[in-house]
């Protein structure tokens, strides 16, 4: 009986060596980097200038170096980027093998609260647009359209978004009577993009100016050949924030996979900044040449407590298609 007393207690005694080796173990591979089959993106498939199908927007380009960078082929996870956005994406593991569809967002609000976020990597703002020669010229500053005459303004048309930064900014200023009022963009409508609104109503002249997310206003006010789009960027008030930074996301608990992804940021800075240049993307400041202090990861929530398709940039993840235009984001 003292023998198999004893054996019982070693026998206990090298179970629990066995856990106490085998939790650490477990946790720190929960976190170590996996290999890595593809450089796997989640993006919308129409929101240039930020991302297309046809890879063609700053997003695409910023992939491709990153891909090039790891050895690894890219690959894309296509949805609109809306409510819904992450959860059928970042955290969609309905694979035949269990794994992830995509591995990183290229484009959140810093902050993002869905996900763990990098450091940020740029800095924009929404921007007013007019048709240069249709009678605003004198328009430089927000505050100008604030104090036009009367006289001018009483047949200005200003398109708005039902909600955002620049409806409320309307309101507060006593614009809000010369409002020609669009819905915010349907993510599950092919014909809706963020540049519609420039492209084709403004230069129409259905509307005498408007507001859009100011890599939206700069991107288009490069491609458009037929007229010249005077872009000015608004600068935030108190209650009223014009201007976002925007950083990449990855899944919570993946810190070593976001260090990675802060390190590609960091290789690559010049080449992030050339490739915003070449997308004419307005500036508020550079967050690449700023001290990066990461922040300590947040609990996650979840999408049932925060409306991924409206926070106040231009995209909750420049955006998301309702954050961008209802505000993004």
């Amino acid at each position: 009986m003292r023998l198999a007393t004893n054996f019982d207690g070693l026998r206990s005694v090298l179970c629990l060596l066995v856990l106490c080796v085998a939790y650490p173990a477990a946790a720190q591979d929960a976190d170590s980097p996996r290999p890595r089959a593809a450089f796997k993106v989640c993006a919308d498939p129409n929101s240039m200038p930020e991302s297309t199908q046809k890879e063609e927007g700053f997003e695409n380009r910023i992939a491709q170096v990153f891909a090039k960078s790891l050895g690894l082929p890219l690959q894309y996870e296509w949805f609109p980027k809306a409510r819904g956005f992450t959860r059928r994406t970042l955290k969609n593991d309905e694979t035949p093998d269990g794994s992830y569809k995509c591995d990183v967002i290229l484009g959140v609000v810093e902050g993002f609260e869905l996900a763990a976020t990098t450091r940020p990597y740029y800095h924009s703002t929404w921007a007013m647009v007019y048709v240069k020669g249709r009678g605003l010229d004198e328009i430089e500053t927000q505050d100008d359209l604030v104090n036009l005459p009367d006289e001018k303004k009483k047949n200005l048309r200003i398109g708005l978004y039902d909600v955002g930064p620049a409806t409320d900014w309307a309101f507060k200023n006593g614009l809000i009577d010369y409002m020609v009022p669009y819905q915010g963009m349907i993510a599950t409508n092919p014909d809706e993009y963020p540049g519609r609104i420039l492209e084709e109503d403004l230069l129409q002249g259905k509307i005498d100016v408007t507001f859009v997310w100011g890599p939206v206003a700069g991107y288009y006010a490069k491609k458009i050949k037929e007229e010249e789009l005077v872009v000015i960027p608004m600068k935030s008030q108190p209650g009223i924030q014009f201007d976002f930074r925007f950083a990449m996301a990855v899944r919570f608990g993946e810190e070593q996979w976001r260090q990675q992804v802060n390190g590609l940021i960091e290789k690559h800075a010049g080449e992030i900044r050339a490739i915003l240049a070449e997308y004419n993307v307005p500036s508020v400041s550079d967050p690449l040449s700023e001290p990066y202090r990461p922040e300590h990861e947040d609990e996650e929530e979840s999408e049932e407590d925060v409306a991924e398709g409206g926070s106040g940039a231009a995209d909750g993840t420049a955006g998301s298609r309702s954050k961008r235009s209802n505000t993004s984001n």
